[in-house]
């Protein structure tokens, strides 16, 4: 299992039913991931065989925690990624936001008004249209609700719907809008009229619509072909789709082979390597925006003392964990991962045994001193996390530390997190929408009260120029790249509050017949299952 920050919903969000209707749709991919829309009745005159199969994508957990499109802030990415829609998505090879349900937008000198015009024609699956009223609304109710990722919209100080085609943003402070609208959470655009009293709703405006869940059981959610989808529709493009949880590796791996699964998100590289020379199957590898952290309790225990800080960090194998990875995972540098604004190359660590042990000796510990005994929680179930701890374990055995690794579930690891309860937290982390500002503002901000602050770093040089760092991403890419380094630099290396190992990539298995899938590691596991079609 791969545990980080989106499961917490998972025991936060109790059961909820749900069944949809379809309504009638559909969408082309144009170039550069902008959809294209089709002229009326297109799509039944176009050339391809009819694709009548089902796509299967076999997650390793349960698929919906909150059906809820403005709180939604789990696994169910992977699913509603496909029922909404925003106003952009982030294009991961071009580096920026690419239209789609917003056709163009302009910003002010300042970054601090913004306006969006909205595609037109687009239905929403209650059979609604799409207008700039709608949107406007949808966003607020997001704002209201204050749950999940909502704290994109922060600096949203006004919306205003101009015209039924224009939605103007009016910021308290400069951000990057464009960024922001293409969040893989809280940015979806919804019809607030068709939300019940619980929050559940699939009024969407995406290529699919729900056709069945049931939570629990192992195929536990379908979907079908939105037929009013303003894109139209080819007849080679899946118009099914089904998620089939299965928890272990190999059983997926076995399902895999026999084509009862399509796709498989992750494989050890023991499998990974095997899947490459297995007919029938075809793999992809590419980097992901998600890295692993080891936070280090500032606030209380041997861990409070920096010295001890700094030698744990020195005392991890990086190139070796790597190397062990084969693959699956890189070497990271800084805890901005490639490809985002604010990655420093400089800061790629290293392993120093020699002076992790000068450094517990400062501090009173290490071989000619009494044992230390530390504490770490890590994700029970992920065998990367395991593999760092086995590494670490032996190589601080030797500098006369101990430690106590126990492995849990989110759930239980979170909630003791909350308490301080270890002296060394490992978790996941990767951006809400494509941009380094998520993992400062929660992850290294002060909090009274810890919620993913699991460091307890409380620096207020470091919670200032955090607060600065939307607004220069917007006017100033160049400070707001340097003001990325420096935060790093200090959160690293002089507060010594977090080791960064690796940045895990991401190795999928399909099934050979599959055409058109392109990752993109802004939406993290997500398959745009109307960018495929089956190989005829």
């Amino acid at each position: 299992m791969r545990w980080h920050k989106r499961l917490l919903v998972a025991w936060l969000t109790g059961a909820l039913a749900l069944t949809a209707t379809a309504c009638a749709g559909g969408q082309v991919r144009g170039a550069g991931g902008t959809p294209q829309p089709q002229t009326a009745g297109s799509a039944a005159t176009q050339a391809g065989q009819a694709n009548d199969s089902t796509f299967v994508y076999a997650p390793n957990l349960d698929v919906v925690t909150d059906w809820d499109p403005a709180t939604s802030y789990s696994n169910e990415i992977v699913a509603m990624s496909n029922i909404y829609e925003g106003l952009t998505r982030y294009d991961a090879e071009a580096r920026e936001a690419v239209p789609l349900l917003a056709t163009e937008w302009t910003s002010s000198g300042d970054g601090k008004e913004w306006t969006f015009k909205l595609r037109q024609g687009v239905k929403f699956h209650s059979g609604a249209t799409l207008d700039a009223e709608a949107a406007k609304k949808a966003i607020e109710r997001t704002i209201e609700k204050k749950g999940g990722a909502a704290y994109i919209w922060d600096p949203v100080d006004e919306i205003e719907a101009v015209d039924a085609a224009t939605l103007r943003f009016t910021l308290k402070y400069a951000a990057p809008l464009d960024l922001v609208a293409s969040s893989g959470y809280a940015a979806y655009i919804y019809d607030v009229d068709a939300v019940d009293a619980d929050g559940k709703t699939t009024a969407g405006t995406g290529p699919y619509t729900i056709d069945s869940w049931q939570k629990g059981k192992e195929t536990e959610l379908t979907l079908k072909a939105f037929e009013g989808y303003w894109g139209g529709w080819k007849p080679e493009q899946y118009k099914k789709v089904a998620f089939r949880v299965t928890p272990e590796i190999t059983t997926a791996w076995q399902l895999l082979q026999r084509g009862e699964v399509n796709f498989v998100e992750r494989l050890n590289p023991q499998l990974y390597a095997q899947a490459g020379t297995t007919e029938g199957v075809q793999t992809t590898q590419s980097p992901s925006f998600q890295n692993l952290l080891l936070l280090f309790n500032t606030a209380d225990g041997p861990a409070k003392d920096v010295r001890v800080r700094q030698a744990l960090q020195l005392a991890i194998d990086y190139d070796g964990l790597a190397a062990a990875l084969k693959g699956s995972g890189q070497k990271a540098s800084g805890l901005v991962p490639q490809g985002l604004l604010g990655h420093a190359a400089e800061l790629a660590p290293k392993q120093d045994l020699a002076r992790a042990q000068a450094l517990l000796q400062e501090a009173g510990y290490g071989p000619d001193n009494p044992e230390l005994e530390l504490t770490l929680t890590y994700a029970q179930g992920d065998d990367d996390q395991k593999l760092l701890v086995t590494l670490l374990s032996t190589a601080l055995k030797g500098l006369n530390v101990t430690l106590r690794a126990r492995p849990m579930t989110w759930g239980a690891q979170w909630d003791l997190g909350k308490k301080q309860g270890q002296d060394i937290f490992v978790m996941y982390w990767y951006p809400d929408y494509p941009d380094a500002y998520s993992w400062f503002l929660n992850v290294f901000k002060s909090a009274d009260e810890p919620q993913f602050n699991l460091s307890y770093l409380k620096n207020a040089d470091i919670d200032a120029a955090i607060d600065k760092l939307p607004e220069l991403t917007a006017t100033d890419k160049l400070a707001a790249d340097q003001e990325y380094e420096d935060l790093q630099k200090k959160i690293i290396q002089e507060e010594a509050a977090v080791a960064v190992p690796y940045v895990q990539t991401y190795q999928r298995a399909l099934t050979a017949d599959v055409q058109g899938y392109v990752d993109n590691p802004a939406y993290p596991n997500v398959v745009f299952f109307y960018d495929l079609k089956r190989a005829s």
